[in-house]
């Protein structure tokens, strides 16, 4: 069965979303990005398994199709809670569970709550130094993080269905940024930071991607009445049915539209990664993990590229190389 968030998505735009959010690409992209913002060994540690914590960024988006409790860890509907529950929600699960009850908070959408869940099984896996879990949850919590930072994954309106925008999140989270990665400003000075509250900072980014979500609609809404439908869609066969696409004119059309603002989002993902796989090591105290603090040749040359913006320039952005696997 095709998840609540992903169903009108896959129906519409199959090809290009892959059954993913944020699209596979940037999942993994922010992943790396995230390493590139953490202190010393911390940075060398991740940087020897960053193989793994890239390919296996969208993991839990492939969970959903055997583990019926993961689709709602991904996203929050805020206005089921309450016309003001971005900013009236509690930020433990404990208190928001008294508030809502654990049966709602499940089924509209409890994506913050799992994300700090997922950073204490991270600090727990970093205290036992248990080099497995440690890669497990942070590729994980790396992937949450970054759904929370799609507007579109706080809204029951999710995927533009309830406005007559069907296929709006597919367009934002993964056709423009496989379109327009290669342009995208993918550094920024950003050094991870240890958060003393780190669910008020979490909600924090989740209040600004939800407050993004007049301006993508109203663009979207603009735009269309631009085009036809025949120059907005084309329509091919797949698995002998129709299905919808956008056309690569609607979206250029649309991401120009929206000027920075996935760009913006992406790097956002990136470094409330870092800034959380950053606490959870400092919160575990620390634990020495067999590194030195010195970096390789490999690490310091993607450092160089990165600080340049030419990862992909330089071959070095992992998400285009296992892109072709998926």
């Amino acid at each position: 069965m095709i998840s609540k968030k992903m169903g009108i998505s896959a129906l519409l735009l199959v090809v290009l979303i892959g059954f993913s959010s944020w699209g596979f690409l940037v999942h993994r992209t922010i992943n790396q990005l995230a390493i590139y913002s953490l202190p010393a060994p911390l940075q060398s540690y991740f940087h020897a398994d960053m193989k793994y914590l890239v390919e296996n960024a969208p993991r839990p988006d492939i969970r959903r199709n055997t583990d019926r409790t993961e689709d709602t860890k991904h996203f929050i509907d805020l206005e089921m809670f309450g016309p003001n529950a971005a900013n009236d929600m509690p930020l433990d699960w404990a208190s928001a569970v008294k508030k809502y009850s654990e049966d709602t908070l499940k089924k509209y959408g409890w994506g913050p709550y799992n994300a700090m869940m997922q950073m204490e099984h991270l600090t727990n896996a970093f205290k036992s130094k248990n080099k497995d879990s440690i890669l497990f949850y942070a590729a994980d919590l790396g992937h949450y993080i970054g759904d929370l930072h799609v507007p579109l994954h706080t809204t029951a309106n999710y995927d533009g269905q309830l406005t007559g925008q069907k296929g709006l999140h597919g367009l934002w989270e993964s056709f423009i940024p496989e379109l327009k990665i290669s342009e995208y400003q993918l550094y920024n000075n950003h050094q991870a930071t240890y958060l003393k509250h780190p669910a008020e900072a979490l909600w924090k980014d989740v209040r600004h991607a939800n407050a993004l979500l007049p301006e993508m609609f109203a663009k979207e809404k603009a735009l269309t009445v631009k085009f036809t439908p025949e120059t907005k869609y084309k329509v091919q066969m797949r698995y002998g049915k129709e299905s919808k696409m956008y056309t690569k004119e609607f979206a250029e059309a649309y991401a120009l539209e929206l000027g920075p603002t996935i760009n913006g989002q992406l790097i956002a993902s990136a470094n409330m990664i870092s800034d959380f796989w950053y606490t959870a090591w400092a919160n575990a105290g620390k634990p020495d993990l067999g590194t030195t603090r010195g970096l390789s040749k490999e690490l310091e040359a993607e450092l160089k590229s990165y600080q340049s913006n030419e990862l992909i320039k330089n071959d070095l952005l992992l998400s285009k190389k296992v892109k072709s696997q998926d």
